[in-house]
């Protein structure tokens, strides 16, 4: 059953301490149920959250609606456990403005559609009711993850962006071996390694774009995803000093762990440490502050900000919790505003 709440002022967002201290932190989710608590990024964070004392609250973007003016939330206070299985205890939800969180932490998965924007939207428009989103909803809209690339061309492998079959077909000439992905997939799907001489290389160029309907992204092939597609996760601006390098399978082109991929969490090398100062100083200024970069060999090929992974796997291999340096970050922003 739903219960009405309103927020007292010692629940309001200008009456933080500037000690940490106890948050509450909504979390915009999948439904819990999809998630699995050994792999997923949200469930570490909500894991460290709860270990230093922070009250919890999910909710999905059928959730938020604007009533009298106000974003309002149907949000559900959750209790985190450790195990694998059980590992959350819902209470009942409650309607409560977005401004009566400390934090939203906007961890909704792709893809990015109509539903999507306009949930950005009415996030953007509880900010300016007092709400802290994390990470920005107008970045969310701005940093599309396949075409922020471009913002950092010295870094990336030779790349197209269109929409007319003709100069995606030209490209592949011209690279002769070249992948093919639509601009808002996840998870490796709908992408595809094209060579020169493939005997199914229109009819997947067809069914990318087909008559100039849809833009995707041609990159020429980077031979070292053999070696593994690395996420370097950055944290307000700054690399955590592990990733997760996803090792393609026999017989597959992709890295990614939906697709079979084996994570190996390793070292940064001094290049992708580069490669993440450089993009992180522009996230920061743009609020984003958790990003997950995609790395093949010295190339960057995405950068993720919707719902970036790899926490856990990186902590199993390691014993290092990015989840740790997040919370630290996430508790300095929740500070009161000068």
């Amino acid at each position: 059953m739903t219960r009405a709440r309103t927020p007292t002022p010692a629940d309001g967002p200008l009456q933080r301490s500037h000690a940490p201290r106890r948050m509450k932190i909504a979390f915009v989710l999948d439904p819990l149920e999809d998630l699995k608590p050994r792999k997923d990024s949200s469930v570490a964070m909500m894991r460290e959250a709860s270990r230093r004392g922070h009250e919890i609250y999910v909710l999905g973007m059928p959730d938020l609606f604007v009533q009298e003016g106000a974003v309002v939330a149907r949000a559900t206070p959750i209790a985190v456990d450790e195990g694998d299985e059980a590992w959350y205890r819902e209470s009942g939800a409650e309607e409560v403005p977005l401004a009566f969180f400390d934090l939203v932490m906007m961890r909704k998965d792709p893809p990015f559609d109509a539903e999507y924007y306009y949930a950005t939207l009415l996030l953007e428009h509880a900010e300016g009711q007092g709400a802290r989103v994390v990470n920005s909803p107008r970045a969310l809209r701005d940093w599309n993850e396949k075409l922020a690339i471009l913002r950092f061309p010295q870094f990336t492998p030779p790349t197209l962006v269109a929409r007319d079959p003709l100069r995606i077909q030209a490209f592949i000439d011209r690279h002769e071996d070249v992948i093919l992905k639509k601009l808002d997939g996840m998870g490796g799907t709908m992408i595809f390694r094209v060579r020169r001489d493939d005997p199914n290389r229109n009819v997947i160029v067809e069914t990318m774009v087909g008559a100039a309907e849809r833009t995707i992204m041609a990159q020429k092939f980077v031979t070292e995803i053999a070696k593994g597609d690395k996420r370097v996760l950055v944290i307000d601006g700054k690399c955590f000093p592990y990733s997760l390098a996803r090792i393609p399978k026999a017989g597959e082109t992709r890295g990614n762990l939906a697709t079979g991929g084996t994570g190996v969490a390793q070292p940064l090398s001094a290049h992708d440490r580069e490669i993440g100062e450089t993009v992180g100083a522009e996230l920061v200024k743009a609020g984003i502050t958790f990003a997950g970069l995609d790395v093949i060999g010295d190339f960057l090929t995405e950068v993720n900000v919707t719902s970036p992974t790899c926490i856990a796997e990186i902590a199993q291999q390691t014993g290092e919790n990015a989840a740790k340096p997040l919370l630290d970050a996430l508790e300095r922003l929740a500070r009161p505003r000068a």
